[in-house]
């Protein structure tokens, strides 16, 4: 992937710019998740741009973790972040940093502030404080400790640090205006108690930062060259520029772009969580979740994902992406990578009564058209095989081109049949399908230059193997769960049949040897790959994606 091309944006333009004045030495950008939960493909977008500006520029991108809320972070959601960056081809080493690395330095940034009368401790409870910061209409009123002497303020906040007082006893504000028309600069809260284990460090702290104040330090202690940010904190920009013009240290420039919005799913760590928590998935990577571990449990290949995301461009303005268009860059690329494979999902029986029922034969097969170096592979075939229910119409319309009583139809890679009867049950429903098979059309191909226009994939009834497979769909039934009838919530937008377990499907020997880090393309069904609660005695298959492309229809782009 050359990352010079697909990186092409105004805050690269501002970054030329940057290096034609030499503001910057060396462009180092950061990519800052909370340990909270699991990343999604919001997140994708981010670690594909720092990561992407990083490398056009020769330069660094760190990984850091900002783990300043020891009550909603853990080693699983680390370890998982870690993983998923990983995942995506960005090379992660020596670049791990965490917020809490420089929590010492943090504090003494505080009692700086403290000293240059620029901060004080306020006995106030969250929700004074919330209501005395006012309305965008109205100015906040002081707090009534806001003139406490610094000796004070020192003697409180480190006694808040030496857990002298309980959680919400107390905290630390900045000192700033609180009739300024952005809320944010209204005397913010920049230090909160928190008794309680944090996951790096321990017991040693029980008072934190906020993230308003841990950001912009974090970012000048690591010399960043360019704090790239969503744009829900470009409101937040000026209290990060005062924070770090207060302290005098190095100032990184912030710039903001438009997150990735997806149709039919929440975009949100928190309400993600939600889902969880409540057991309507099956966990963070339920191949229905927008997460990065649930497309990759779901098949989607990174490289797709990451093309899928420089494909929207980086703006200043919120859009929301279509599935189609993610789906479109799955198929492109598993069309390249995936090993082709027949798979028969709603099974029925088809008997070729001329060909002899002790006699079986291992036909080739290519692996996949698009890439001669796979090679080809055996496939089964015998007297008695399995076709697709929806294969065979006993009384078929004009437009319908497979199997039928007295129509010939092409088996893929293998000969002509002709069905010439079915047999039906008590209930009327066929059981078996009787056809005949001419012997000169091995391959699928007749030397008599006769045409056929149905063909149709199978696998052996007596040399396959027994498998159960995931298909899925859109995880919600509107484009925006969010918007609700009165007293609902995104919750009442799930679609109940984003997922369906169909099992005894039947699939080709090859698939008993099938491995999970390797795509299939089950012929003329889709894109599938194994689930990694899949065993050899127990075969699961996740559908990615079907064949079908609605978005390049719609776009003209040929595939």
């Amino acid at each position: 992937m050359n990352y010079n091309e697909l990186i092409n944006n105004f805050i690269t333009d501002i970054i030329d710019n940057d290096i034609a004045q030499d503001k910057n030495k060396k462009i180092i950008t950061r990519f800052p998740p909370e340990p909270n939960g699991y990343l999604h493909i919001g997140h994708a977008k981010s670690i594909c741009l720092n990561y992407g500006i990083a490398l056009k520029y020769n330069g660094k991108c760190n990984l850091r973790f900002d783990d300043t809320n020891p009550l909603k972070e853990n080693v699983e959601f680390v370890n998982s972040i870690i993983n998923d960056v990983q995942w995506l081809g960005f090379n992660t080493e020596n670049n791990i940093l965490y917020a809490s690395d420089y929590f010492d330095q943090m504090f003494n940034y505080a009692l700086e502030l403290i000293k240059k009368e620029k901060a004080f401790v306020d006995d106030q409870d969250s929700e004074t404080i919330r209501l005395s910061r006012g309305t965008l209409k109205n100015p906040g009123i002081n707090s009534p400790y806001r003139d406490r002497t610094v000796d004070e303020n020192l003697e409180l906040f480190n006694n808040m640090k030496n857990g002298v007082y309980n959680d919400g006893e107390k905290v630390l504000r900045a000192k700033i205006d609180m009739s300024s028309n952005n809320i944010n600069l209204r005397d913010p809260v920049i230090y909160r108690i928190l008794h309680s284990t944090h996951h790096r460090t321990g017991n040693k702290w029980c008072i934190y930062p906020m993230y308003d104040w841990a950001h912009g330090l974090e970012d000048s202690i690591e010399d960043i060259s360019h704090s790239i940010c969503t744009l829900e904190f470009e409101d937040h920009r000026p209290l990060y520029d005062w924070f770090l013009k207060q302290l005098n240290i190095h100032h990184p420039q912030q710039i903001e772009f438009a997150r990735l919005n997806l149709e039919y799913t929440v975009m949100s760590k928190r309400h993600l969580k939600v889902l969880v928590d409540n057991k309507l998935v099956d966990g963070w990577s339920d191949p229905r979740m927008p997460t990065i571990s649930g497309l990759k449990r779901r098949g989607y290949p990174a490289n797709a994902i990451k093309n899928f995301i420089y494909s929207l461009g980086v703006a200043k303005n919120e859009g929301i992406a279509s599935i189609e268009h993610l789906e479109h860059f799955a198929r492109k690329e598993l069309n390249k990578t995936s090993l082709r494979a027949m798979a028969v999902l709603n099974p029925i029986k088809l008997i070729i009564d001329n060909y002899d029922e002790n006699e079986s034969e291992l036909l080739d097969a290519s692996n996949n058209p698009e890439d001669d170096g796979a090679g080809k592979r055996k496939i089964n075939f015998s007297k008695e095989l399995y076709i697709e229910r929806n294969d065979f119409m006993e009384s078929p319309s004009k437009k319908f081109f497979r199997l039928a009583v007295g129509r010939e139809v092409r088996l893929m890679n293998a000969y002509y049949i002709t069905c010439t009867h079915v047999i039906k049950n008590q209930k009327n429903e066929i059981t078996e399908i009787h056809c005949t098979y001419d012997p000169k059309t091995k391959g699928g191909w007749s030397k008599d230059g006769r045409k056929v226009k149905g063909t149709i994939h199978w696998v052996s009834a007596n040399k396959s193997i027994n498998a159960t497979i995931n298909v899925y769909d859109k995880l919600f039934n509107t484009i925006n769960p969010y918007n609700c009838k009165k007293n609902e919530t995104f919750i009442n937008n799930l679609n109940k049949e984003s997922f369906t377990k169909i099992k005894n499907a039947r699939l080709e020997l090859s698939l008993s040897n099938a491995s999970k880090n390797q795509s299939y393309q089950f012929l003329r069904t889709g894109y599938f790959i194994l689930d990694t609660q899949s065993s050899k005695e127990n075969l699961i298959f996740n559908q990615t994606v079907g064949l079908r492309d609605s978005w390049s229809n719609k776009n003209h782009e040929p595939h």
